[in-house]
């Protein structure tokens, strides 16, 4: 499906669908002409997507789904079409310039998103599988307990510094983790006055959530790490690739043929270079900063970790620094070749499974 360059090649109507949390709406659009023929609204429920698909089926049965936000929003229609061997295309939110310069509803955006599914030169599937889905709950997870221990941890190193002598001398000379330690082992004593009890009870609190948080990342990346031995085990043997940033490419390539090629894959994480020509000048490129901000995350933490300790890339970043590129060029094109050495893999990989 991804290597189509018309949709109109192959399908009468492309029904465009714009998603929300309890209704959405669909529009029904010539694929020949782009003219609308026919909208509808339903409720975001198993009973609304079954009136959808009958909805649908009074028109032409050769049609495509358009649906924003397949995995969010739209992700029980997505699923709901899927079973039913409907195809589906993955489309972004409408860019804000388009939207602003007209005017602003429910059926419009569905028809923008049949439209703009018929302009585009490349169409996307939507993300699937239970391994992908699964992992993606999981790094979320994971993402707010550490994000939830690292605001814990700031907020326990301010109220020391800020904490009255008595307490305050119980952490002078230790690291934060030894604070922690420290903090979650308090206990309140009824001389104490009560701004004393109250940051005692406060760090106390604070200690302890962090402990806990870190716990249940610790207990996410367990099981991240089971799901990937399990599905795509050779990742982890590419040098420089933890389970988290494994589990970051797995969730962003979903499965075989979604992204088809490298160049698209790359351009999907943020690294391809954007042209920034002008007159005569035709080899100055833009640092791209589109895409995928977790999987562009992800290769620069595998680029970081080559540079410092994989040889072969410290040669690569002295030879390319002789030539007198600068240290973000270096690590641009790093990251591409991070990107294309995941990619082969994947495809690869999949087709002779």
């Amino acid at each position: 499906m991804t290597s189509l360059t018309d949709l109109r090649e192959v399908v009468d109507v492309v029904i465009g669908v714009d998603t929300h949390v309890h209704t959405h709406s669909a529009a029904v659009v010539d694929a020949a002409t782009g003219g609308v023929l026919d909208e509808i609204t339903v409720e975001a429920t198993t009973e609304g997507y079954a009136e959808l698909v009958e909805f649908a089926n009074n028109h032409a049965m050769l049609r495509a789904w358009a649906i924003e936000g397949t995995g969010g929003h739209g992700a029980g229609l997505s699923r709901h079409l899927l079973q039913s061997s409907e195809l589906v295309i993955e489309l972004d939110r409408p860019k804000r310039a388009a939207r602003r310069n007209g005017a602003k509803s429910d059926p419009l955006d569905a028809i923008r998103a049949a439209r703009e599914a018929l302009a585009r030169p490349q169409l996307g599937t939507p993300r699937s599988g239970a391994e992908r889905q699964a992992l993606s709950v999981l790094l979320a997870a994971r993402r707010s307990a550490v994000n939830a221990s690292t605001e814990a941890q700031l907020q326990v190193f301010g109220l020391v510094i800020a904490a009255p002598e008595p307490i305050r001398v119980r952490f002078r000379g230790q690291k934060l983790a030894a604070m922690l330690n420290t903090a979650a082992n308090l206990r309140v004593r009824s001389c104490w006055d009560v701004e004393t009890t109250s940051t005692v009870v406060a760090l106390r609190a604070l200690a302890r959530r962090v402990h806990a948080m870190l716990k249940e990342a610790r207990d996410h990346q367990m099981a991240i790490v089971a799901i990937i031995r399990s599905w795509r085990p050779d990742l982890l043997e590419q040098f420089g690739v933890g389970p988290i940033v494994a589990a970051t490419v797995l969730c962003a390539w979903s499965h075989p043929g979604r992204v088809h090629s490298e160049a698209a894959f790359a351009m999907l994480a943020g690294v391809a270079p954007i042209p920034a020509n002008s007159g005569q000048v035709t080899t100055r490129y833009r640092l791209n900063r589109y895409g995928d901000r977790q999987l562009n995350r992800a290769l620069h933490t595998v680029v970081r970790i080559r540079i410092q300790y994989q040889p072969a890339t410290r040669d690569y970043v002295a030879r390319r620094s002789a030539e007198g590129k600068t240290s973000r060029e270096i690590k641009r094109c790093l990251a591409r070749y991070v990107a294309r050495d995941f990619y082969r893999p994947l495809e690869n990989g999949a087709a002779a499974a």
